[in-house]
């Protein structure tokens, strides 16, 4: 009986081919089982920057993803019961101040007020931060309370950092039933390890 040489002994060429379609296919298999996975940390609690890790973690839960966010020093004030969040243009360079009302022609122009002039003027911090609430809900962006009640829909896992809470004196009963932990950085840190996105907002 005569048999084909190459099909008893293949080739290296064969056999490296054979191997890569192999690899690719069950690289492609492990990678559809598996959940992709995120974690943010959160350091600000100012109006402007409570909406990154609550936008970014309820959205890539929406996707599917495990989230957990950690929150600590001033962005463990983002897990309170009573936020009361604000905003100034004196620590934000690059923030627009425009008028959310009144006259059409002055409505969405910019305000060339000085920097100088913010820290004088009293009450201009609550000023701005009505200012940008009223755009906000004009524009018809959510609230943070009800971006952080989509992320506990979702399953995003709310870490609070227990140092911040401990530096800090705050009690347990100010905060939100809904944190799933109460640890420090050591804890955290090998969840993030494990993460394909790791963040810090």
């Amino acid at each position: 009986m005569n048999m084909n040489t190459a099909q008893i002994n293949p080739s290296t060429e064969d056999l490296n081919t054979w191997f890569d379609q192999r690899f690719e296919e069950k690289m492609s298999e492990w990678e559809a089982s598996q959940t992709p996975s995120m974690t943010i940390i959160a350091t600000k609690g100012t109006l402007d920057m409570a909406y990154p890790p609550f936008i970014l973690a309820s959205t890539a839960a929406a996707l599917g993803w495990d989230v957990s966010i950690f929150f600590t020093f001033y962005g463990l004030s983002l897990l309170k019961k009573d936020m009361d969040l604000k905003v100034t243009p004196l620590g934000n360079p690059a923030m627009p101040m425009k008028l959310p009302e009144g006259p059409a022609w002055m409505q969405g122009k910019e305000l060339p007020v000085p920097t100088s002039i913010m820290s004088l003027v009293p009450g201009f911090q609550s000023m701005a931060t009505n200012m940008m609430r009223k755009t906000m809900d004009k524009k018809g962006i959510a609230r943070i309370d009800e971006l952080r009640e989509l992320c506990v829909e979702a399953d995003v896992k709310l870490i609070a950092c227990q140092m911040t809470v401990d530096l800090f004196d705050y009690g347990k009963d100010e905060f939100i039933p809904e944190i799933e932990e109460w640890v420090g950085a050591a804890s955290f840190l090998p969840r993030a390890l494990k993460a394909d996105v790791n963040l810090f907002v």
